[in-house]
């Protein structure tokens, strides 16, 4: 092919593959078959290209040429490439031999495809289960799913890429599409790219920052935190709960090209695995869009935490909100930024929380908070907030955004705009420049309070007590609308006049 292929085109042929499996199994289910599919045909392309490259080179020499593979990036068993399993298609055990792929696929890049326990990103998932039906027609799904990526657009090698990113953004895209089907359970393993977007602008990161989520979830997030930087001059961190998530995590750093991110598996708050020998690991940045209100988080285990995160209080059993902002605090560095997706009610609640939120702000760690639209993100349609820390801040006043009201409406969901999130950041960047002095910063929208008035308000940072919004209603013209009702019941007397006549005629 002469042509490259562009990011529309592959979005295009890979989401209608999903057609394969749709009526069959939950979106939240077979994302994994087709997101598997996805990274197997890259890394088999790349493989099959680096060959071909190498046997040109050493002038058909193949020994000299396997040698060379043995340093590339991704080890590819020949019975684990694509290519051998398209081969295979007809074959009764199709299945099986997929998911032998896999593994073998796993154990020649144990680096990169393991977790620290040595589980491998495929472990939870089989091609060769009654998830896709009976035998024959699971068998005949996966030979169409074989057949859709067989597709000559899906060329993945770099010679026929339109850029570096597009089999990445692919990715991407369907983790995004997955989402939207997906429904709940989608906010187990992806943050709308928008307000990803506006975390990692809010929170850009320096060069040679080390960047980390604690609840990354499928790396969008971070991926957009680092690519904020602008140089390739940074690292990446994350955790991630759910063993399904932490796969799709680790598969997309690694189409993405971050193949030195360290993505951990396993509980942030009860088993932080980002540590520098038995310290917790410190970052330049920390981003994350928690689970809100998490229900037995591990309060019973907190007082007794051994890195003792928890010193400023123990948020309720019922909700952990305070508790994941409390780990992002303390594994911030010196002149650390955090930036957190929060339930309203993290800004106002009460008891322990209030307690938790009275000793931010008295640290002087808050910087700003942020009113996000309703119906942004998948699984629920209450209102967030965006909660920004800063252990370098400039000041004592905290900046208070209402951007409730822009947005995009969505059938599904609503959307920030481009034009939203440059007036977010935009605010924002001139308050922590400094020019913004206390008080009213922009009408209706923007608020700078002293650590006085937040003191005054017993600690509450509900935007509502800082940003009015009120909007005065209209003066009625009494006159106008009773001269409007009179003209509407002589018109209805009319009618009714005429109804009379018409009954009349019919004999009714």
């Amino acid at each position: 092919m002469s042509t490259k292929i562009t990011q529309d085109e592959i979005n295009k042929v890979v989401w209608k593959a999903c057609d394969t499996f749709r009526g069959v199994v939950d979106p939240s289910q077979y994302k994994d078959y087709i997101l598997t599919m996805l990274f197997l045909k890259y890394v088999s392309d790349v493989n099959k290209s680096k060959y071909a490259e190498y046997l040109e080179r050493y002038e058909g020499d193949e020994e000299r040429a396997q040698r060379a593979m043995r340093r590339e990036r991704f080890q590819v068993p020949e019975t684990s490439s694509f290519y051998y399993l398209y081969d295979n298609r007809n074959a009764v055990n199709i299945g099986e031999l997929i998911d032998i792929a896999l593994v073998d696929l796993e154990n020649a890049n144990r680096e990169k495809l393991n977790s620290e326990d040595g589980s491998g990103i495929f472990r939870n998932i089989s091609f060769n289960s009654s998830n896709l039906g009976e035998v024959k027609d699971r068998n005949v799904r996966l030979k169409q799913l074989l057949e859709d990526f067989a597709d000559e657009k899906l060329q993945f090698d770099e010679s026929h890429l339109d850029n570096n990113d597009v089999i990445g953004d692919a990715y991407m895209f369907l983790i995004e599409h997955f989402a939207s089907d997906a429904g709940k359970k989608a906010g187990e393993f992806f943050t709308p790219k928008e307000v990803s977007t506006l975390l990692a602008k809010l929170t850009k990161s320096a060069p040679g920052s080390r960047i980390c989520d604690p609840t990354c979830g499928s790396g969008s997030l971070l991926i957009k935190a680092g690519r904020e930087v602008g140089s390739d001059n940074f690292s990446l961190y994350g955790q991630e709960l759910n063993g399904s998530t932490w796969a799709l995590a680790m598969m997309n750093m690694l189409l993405h090209g971050f193949d030195s991110a360290v993505i951990r598996w396993g509980d942030t708050l009860r088993n932080p695995k980002l540590k520098d020998g038995d310290a917790l690991m410190k970052f330049d940045t920390v981003v994350a869009n928690p689970p809100f209100s998490l229900e037995k988080w591990g309060a019973d285990e907190a007082p007794n935490d051994q890195y003792n995160r928890f010193w400023r209080g123990i948020p309720p059993k019922s909700k952990g909100d305070w508790a994941f902002i409390s780990h992002m605090l303390e594994v911030a560095n010196e002149h650390g930024k955090v930036g957190v997706v929060i339930p309203h009610g993290v800004l106002f609640r009460g008891a322990s929380e209030g307690k938790i939120r009275q000793q931010t702000v008295e640290e002087n760690l808050l910087e700003a908070v942020i009113g996000l639209p309703a119906n942004l993100f998948y699984g629920t349609g209450i209102p967030a907030a965006i909660a920004i820390f800063n252990k370098a801040k400039k000041g004592d006043d905290v900046l208070f955004i209402d951007a409730s009201r822009e947005f995009e409406n969505g059938k599904n969901q609503n959307r920030l705009r481009d034009a939203d999130i440059d007036h977010i950041v935009s605010t924002y960047r001139a308050f922590a420049d400094g020019k913004l002095p206390a008080g009213v910063a922009e009408e209706k929208y923007a608020y700078v309070a002293t650590r006085k008035e937040i003191e005054e308000n017993d600690y509450n940072l509900n935007i509502p007590r800082y940003v009015d919004t009120y909007e005065e209603e209209a003066e009625i013209d009494i006159v106008a609308v009773q001269q409007e009702t009179d003209a509407l019941e002589t018109e209805l007397a009319e009618v009714q006049a005429k109804m009379k006549e018409y009954l009349k005629e019919l004999g009714m």
